[in-house]
């Protein structure tokens, strides 16, 4: 007997030991583990994750950009109070009065857990809930609910309840990758926050347990019967009557949609814009800072030009010419502001942006840029006499003998007459007269980066450009030499107003103006007269065909001087679109109707005649 009571103390003192030392282990690890939580003075700075929405130059809302979490934070009083009262309600109807924690609440979870042998019930106070969100892992484990506790505590000495509250609200999870009670409240009911009913608000609550499954898209019949457990708890509360509650509940819903993840409605222009401020504010900052954009662009004159390239397109292809691909950029020559954007065909096929990305050879549409180089040394007017006659020209390591598309020569000619008929001579003796280094140092001025090689034949657009970069150029011949910079954004704000970018025009005269009046008074031949009588709009207009001799490329740019606009065809990977396709058969008319529809309503404006100005002394 005695044998078995030293063998049984022993076990116990074993036992014992061993538990001590286990509860010790465990307070040591704990208090470890405390001091590697969190600081939660961190939240000071906080700025969560936020939906960046981007909108034409009216306000007309574009686009809305976000990674998983599609947020709008907005600050505690411009949320309903009946949407603050039903949340604390369902969630933690003792917040105003507990420290971070809530020991009723964290008893009863521990009774039900206990008897249920695993983990289904949280006990989290909303100060809990928004820890976890913030700093911890979703997993149901005591040391994690430790954890929890601990810094809702430390979360609760440092902000105030409306604070915490506010963070909550903004940072909370509502289904369909929405977070944040204003982005919540814009998808299910198509409103603010801050003008939530009784009854909108009490589903919104509602969904916050379980919000795949509760959403009144996916289960209204359930949505609906979580608002009516989120009422019938504010009753109880005495916070308010049953009368309300039944009102609440009899109220129709009129459900908005889910606004996370939408596509663009101009998605090539949203693609430029993001490129854009990407490479001054960084990619994430863009997709998740919460950003206010101004685009530069007309949602009007936007969809006029979507529309233009899709029939243009079909007509072409109707015709026989084999062009896969087209793209149209229009700039505001007075702000360099674009104005519409279509990249491609179909973005839906193809994401790549031809009117910023494609390097193409612009043919004859180049050759106005050799006029203005002319005009600016004060040698010659539109009226000075050039020979279009045979001639070659060494080019380095061979002997290079120009053409003219009809393989024809009409001899001595006004230079008027030489770009009105797009003849090929006397531009690349034009080019020969006034320097190839020059001709390449205005288009450096005029903001074309891209690659030139300085060669004879330049001046027929042995080059590699980008629609914008040419239009662009051409706007700025419009407004007489004055440039700004070319851009699609007009300003950045962030959430609250704060201005972080302003792209407003300060425009420099960067040509001089007498050449660059000189040249639209020759430009205008080109329509009147020319190889782009089909762009005709019954006001003065000038322009420029452009088609290369390998039948690759069209093009029509023109301006008036309130709007400048490049229409392009061709096909991806370079192969001829046909025989006989020109710019000035196919582009102008598709030019003529997008400027048509885009002038709507616009004054008629005349060019500045080259008189007003100083003629350049050579």
């Amino acid at each position: 007997m005695g044998s078995v009571t030293r063998t049984a103390s022993k076990t116990i003192l074993v036992a014992t030991m061993v538990g001590t030392a286990a509860i010790s282990g465990g307070l040591v690890g704990l208090a470890i583990s405390f001091r590697n939580l969190p600081d939660v003075r961190s939240l000071r700075g906080y700025v969560p994750s936020e939906t960046t929405h981007i909108y034409d130059i009216n306000g007309k809302l574009l686009a809305s950009l976000h990674d998983e979490e599609n947020r709008e934070v907005v600050p505690l009083n411009k949320i309903s109070p009946d949407l603050k009262r039903a949340v604390i309600a369902i969630e933690d109807s003792n917040f105003f009065q507990h420290h971070g924690i809530n020991p009723i609440g964290i008893v009863r979870a521990t009774l039900v857990n206990f008897q249920a042998g695993r983990t289904v019930e949280g006990g989290s106070t909303l100060t809990m809930q928004l820890v976890k969100n913030l700093f911890l892992t979703p997993e149901r484990a005591f040391s994690r609910k430790v954890a929890e506790a601990v810094l809702a505590l430390r979360l609760e000495q440092i902000f105030t309840k409306d604070e915490i509250l506010e963070m909550y609200l903004n940072q909370v999870y509502w289904g369909h990758n929405t977070y944040g009670v204003e982005t919540a409240a814009r998808s299910y009911f198509q409103k603010s926050a801050a003008d939530l009913t009784l009854g909108e608000a009490a589903m919104m609550a509602g969904i916050i347990q379980a919000p795949e499954a509760y959403s009144p898209f996916v289960d209204y019949r359930l949505a609906r019967q979580q608002q009516a457990i989120v009422l019938n708890r504010m009753v109880e509360l005495n916070w308010i009557t049953a009368a309300e509650a039944e009102r609440a509940r009899n109220q129709p819903i009129k459900l908005g949609k889910i606004t996370s993840f939408q596509g663009s409605r101009s998605p090539y222009v949203t693609d430029a814009v993001v490129d854009e401020l990407s490479k001054r504010f960084g990619r994430e900052a863009v997709i998740k800072g919460g950003m206010r954009v101004q685009t530069t662009i007309d949602l009007r004159l936007q969809q006029i030009a979507e529309k233009v390239v899709r029939q243009g397109h079909a007509d072409l292809i109707a015709q026989g010419v084999q062009a896969d691909q087209m793209a149209l950029v229009a700039v505001d020559p007075r702000t360099h502001f674009i104005k519409a954007m279509v990249g491609g065909v179909d973005y839906q096929k193809s994401q790549f942006n031809r009117a910023t990305q494609a390097l193409r050879q612009p043919g004859s549409a180049f050759k106005p840029l050799v006029f203005y180089t002319a005009f600016a040394t004060g040698k010659y007017t539109p009226d000075s006499t050039i020979d279009d006659n045979p001639i070659s020209f060494n080019d380095g390591t061979e002997l290079y003998t120009p053409r003219n598309y009809d393989n024809s020569f009409y001899g001595p000619m006004s230079i008027r007459m030489a770009l009105a008929t797009s003849r090929n001579i006397p531009a690349v003796k034009l080019g020969q007269q006034v320097g190839i280094s020059n001709v390449i140092e205005v288009c450096r001025t005029l903001g074309i980066k891209s690659a030139i090689p300085p060669v004879v034949s330049l001046p027929l657009g042995a080059v590699d450009l980008t629609p914008l970069e040419l239009v662009s150029a051409y706007a700025t011949f419009a407004n007489n030499g004055w440039q700004s910079d070319t851009t699609a954004v007009v300003q950045v704000t962030d959430n609250s107003g704060q201005l972080l970018l302003n792209n407003w025009p300060r425009p420099k005269l960067v040509l001089d103006p007498w050449a660059a009046a000189s040249l639209n008074d020759a430009m205008q031949s080109v329509i009147t007269s020319g190889t782009g009588v089909a762009a005709q709009i019954g006001r003065p207009a000038a322009g420029k065909t452009g088609t290369t001799s390998s039948e690759r490329d069209i093009w029509f740019v023109g301006y008036v001087p309130q709007l400048a606009t490049a229409v392009w065809a061709g096909n991806d990977n370079y192969s001829p679109i046909g025989r006989g396709a020109t710019g000035g058969g196919f582009m102008a008319p598709l030019w003529r109707d997008f400027m048509s529809q885009a002038l709507k309503g616009v004054p008629v404006e005349k060019f500045t005649p080259a008189s007003r100005f100083e003629r350049p002394r050579s």
